[in-house]
């Protein structure tokens, strides 16, 4: 299982995710011909070498090699998906670059309260963006990631200038795409994260969590500016360790949701999003409330999936979770033939060697509706086989 690890300290930008790519995959030859594959010849993509407080990279800048930035500005999202439809390469990348300015689409519209296929890009519409976007979709499509965990978000801090004039940072548009994720400003002012390296991130469905990972390789992509802290992205590339399935405990404490709400379709809803175990509890909350205490055990990569499915499903406002180690017993499955049917078993080998049997519910729920017997007579009927 592949894994990118995201480390966004300094912010995040198209450039940086470019050049980071770039290095984990050693492509910035490859990369020099994208505007050619692109259609578009008024701009040529130059390879420097920088250092950033003693980190030694290359920067990937795209060249204007237009008349002027406004023949550039302006375009809608039709036009850039037909740059992309038309560019020679893969149908896969394609696919990739286009939900990303989809997602930045989605975000400009909601910012200007037009329809997307109304709203005029600026910022990103240049060739200098549309270059970072579909390079970093052509190079994602060659890692084929599995998941993708990422650090906190640094936003950086102040006004920035815009066509619209100036914006608060981050940018209405990057406020949009980065909702729901981890973020801080920082310590400097200045834009460190742009709406396109936030739909890049977006696209990718991080997990903000550190994984336990075999790391392969690690590439920094800097971005143009200089700051007291230096300014690159940090991409890793790895492969899930054996404790990759680390585990994670969830809670959350409900006063004011119905228990009704906590039945057995939130509990089917819980487990599809990851869920491995869950308990549902009575405490007693402060001022002497009655209240419940939802605690659910996940896996790292499910983390995520799990915490908005509670806060998605109940009247949760927010959880908490914690990683938490655990010692199974091994177990194996078996089917047991049976006059009802087969009955799945499940059986596990204890510490001094010893086997114990248990029979799956759900198929003795199944049989009982069946046949008529009752579900006592059936598991020990099955159980003692």
């Amino acid at each position: 299982m592949i894994t990118l690890y995201v480390e966004p300290f300094s912010g995040l930008s198209g450039d940086m995710f470019l050049g980071a790519l770039c290095g984990l995959l050693d492509a910035y030859d490859d990369i020099v011909e994208l505007p050619g594959k692109l259609n578009i010849d008024d701009a040529k993509i130059e390879i420097t070498q920088v250092e950033k407080n003693g980190i030694v990279c290359k920067h990937v800048k795209v060249i204007d090699l237009g008349s002027g930035e406004e023949h550039h500005h302006g375009r809608h999202l039709s036009d850039i998906v037909e740059i992309i439809e038309k560019a020679d390469i893969p149908s896969s990348a394609k696919a990739i670059a286009k939900e990303i300015f989809q997602l930045i689409g989605e975000a400009e519209s909601q910012v200007h309260d037009i329809p997307i296929d109304k709203i005029h890009f600026h910022e990103i519409s240049g060739v200098d963006s549309i270059i970072d976007i579909v390079g970093s979709a052509v190079l994602i499509d060659q890692l084929q990631i599995d998941a993708t965990y990422s650090d906190p978000i640094c936003l950086g801090h102040g006004m920035v200038n815009t066509q619209h004039g100036l914006l608060p940072i981050p940018a209405p548009a990057t406020a949009k795409l980065i909702h729901g994720m981890p973020s801080y400003k920082g310590d400097e002012k200045g834009e460190r994260t742009t709406p396109t390296g936030a739909a890049i991130l977006r696209y990718l469905k991080p997990t903000f969590a550190s994984p336990v990972t075999a790391t392969e390789k690690t590439a920094y992509g800097p971005g143009e500016k200089d700051f007291t802290a230096p300014n690159v992205l940090r991409l890793s590339i790895g492969a899930l360790s054996e404790k990759a399935d680390s585990l994670f405990t969830v809670e959350t404490n409900l006063d004011d949701c119905s228990p009704e709400l906590l039945g057995e379709d939130f509990q089917r809803i819980l487990q599809n999003s990851g869920a491995i175990d869950f308990t549902i509890t009575q405490a007693l909350m402060k001022k002497g409330r009655p209240g419940l205490l939802l605690s659910a055990l996940v896996k790292q990569a499910n983390l995520e999936a799990v915490c908005d499915c509670i806060m998605e499903h109940t009247t949760a406002i927010g959880v908490r979770y914690f990683p938490v180690e655990r010692k199974i017993l091994e177990r194996h499955e078996e089917t047991v033939a049976t006059d009802y049917g087969p009955i799945r078993v499940k059986v596990v080998q204890t510490p001094s060697g010893k086997s114990r049997r248990k029979a799956e519910y759900d198929d003795l729920r199944k049989a009982s509706e069946n046949h008529g017997i009752s579900i006592p007579d059936l598991k020990r009927l099955v159980e003692n086989e």
